[in-house]
């Protein structure tokens, strides 16, 4: 089977838009969670979120660009960018049909659909003429495709929270198997808005306090929930002599991608945590390596009462003993729950914990849950030699994903 490797990473969260700012801010403890500015919210419980300021979103694109595309598909371009810059990639010398886009999300176009509401209110002859493709999920993939006349395969997944992992997982899966040589590949949402946030709150699935350091707090016995972020994660794969051809810089290699569905409940993960240990099981067969081998994971973490509980259960279930020393951390305690995209954007972080050798805090958790018996790094990020990274994510659903990242060794 053809090797896989990263070759470029693009980033835009509520840290920033540069990848190695964005991995430092959340090595050196920083938070984006803050009072939501992006609508009045007066009549919500919820107060808080991690929001991508608009003053970050530093492009090419001209704003009568973007002027036509969802909050969620600027994103999803402006990230792409980023990450073909940073793999010095000449999209026009590719062979475009060999040249492929998977992206996901959890929503996409929430913000276009409300102001098409907004409209309809008044007329149905004031929706605008933009509104279905602004809104469609599919046309963060589609844009992105267009930017870059990618002619190969174009697909959106949508697999909730999931959905970044499940698209870097599935690319992985097309280079590897031979259908595309690169792809474009991560997820992006933008869904704090006052139905995004009133519908996670009538769920009560968001912290409802007014204290960001208390806010986001994954495996701590008084989590209440998660807070929402947005943004977008973006990696460059590419078959690995495609990449030495061009002499690519090489920032990491993808080795193993196991998916499963709990088939279970359409909110609720299963709770003996079996059917996401299958997953994490089979990206180590498809890695071939040992659960010993891995050397830090990047949880999914929400912070939720269950999530994290049963996320614990399922590590237990593979690593077994070698769960109570394997350092975990969830870097949601930093930039919030970016949804769909939270999968792409720890993927990055995971890949840049390899490269820095500095594994993130989960900042602002303070006393672990006794149920969770994880060696859970807290408070400040550690150093350590890591090979082997994985970063797993769990959706609405029962979708689950487990990734695996290795530093690269030119054998």
């Amino acid at each position: 089977m053809r090797r896989v490797v990263i070759t470029g990473m693009g980033l835009v969260t509520p840290l920033g838009s540069d990848v190695d700012t964005v991995f430092q801010r959340v090595v050196n403890g920083d938070c984006a969670i803050g009072p939501i500015t992006r609508f009045d919210t007066s009549e919500f419980r919820v107060k808080l979120a991690a929001e991508v300021k608009d003053g970050d979103l530093s492009s090419d694109f001209s704003a009568r660009e973007l002027k036509f595309s969802d909050r969620f598909t600027q994103f999803a371009r402006i990230a792409a960018r980023n990450a073909v810059r940073h793999a010095n990639l000449d999209v026009s010398v590719l062979d475009s049909r060999r040249f492929g886009v998977i992206l996901g999300t959890g929503i996409g176009g929430l913000e276009t659909t409300e102001k098409a509401m907004d409209s309809l209110r008044s007329s149905p002859a004031k929706i605008s003429s933009f509104y279905i493709p602004m809104s469609l999920v599919n046309l963060a993939a589609g844009s992105v495709a267009i930017d870059n006349q990618a002619h190969g395969l174009c697909s959106c997944v949508v697999t909730g929270c999931a959905a970044g992992s499940s698209a870097i997982g599935d690319a992985f899966h097309r280079i590897k198997f031979g259908f595309e040589d690169v792809m474009i590949a991560g997820a992006s949402e933008a869904s704090i808005t006052p139905l995004g946030v009133g519908g996670f709150m009538a769920m009560r699935a968001l912290h409802e306090g007014d204290d960001p350091s208390r806010a986001s707090i994954p495996f701590d016995k008084e989590r209440s929930g998660f807070v929402m972020g947005e943004g977008a994660g973006i990696l460059i794969l590419e078959e690995l002599t495609h990449a030495m051809r061009r002499n690519a810089v090489i920032h990491g290699e993808i080795i193993g991608y196991g998916t499963s569905c709990d088939a279970f409940h359409i909110t609720a993960p299963a709770h003996d945590g079996s059917w996401m240990a299958h997953a994490i099981a089979d990206a180590l067969t498809e890695a071939e390596i040992n659960p010993g081998d891995v050397d830090y994971l990047n949880a999914h973490g929400t912070g939720t009462p269950l999530n994290d509980v049963t996320e614990s259960k399922a590590i237990h279930l593979v690593f077994q003993e070698y769960a109570k020393l394997l350092p975990v951390s969830s870097t949601k305690a930093h930039l919030g729950h970016l949804l769909g995209a939270c999968g792409s954007v720890e993927a990055i972080l995971s890949i840049k914990t390899i490269l820095e050798g500095v594994i993130p805090a989960t900042i602002h958790t303070q006393e672990l849950d006794p149920e969770i018996e994880l060696n859970i790094v807290v408070k400040e990020s550690q150093e350590k030699a890591v090979r082997i990274a994985m970063s797993n994510n769990l959706g609405f659903g029962g979708h689950n994903v487990s990734l695996i990242f290795k530093k690269w060794e030119n054998r």
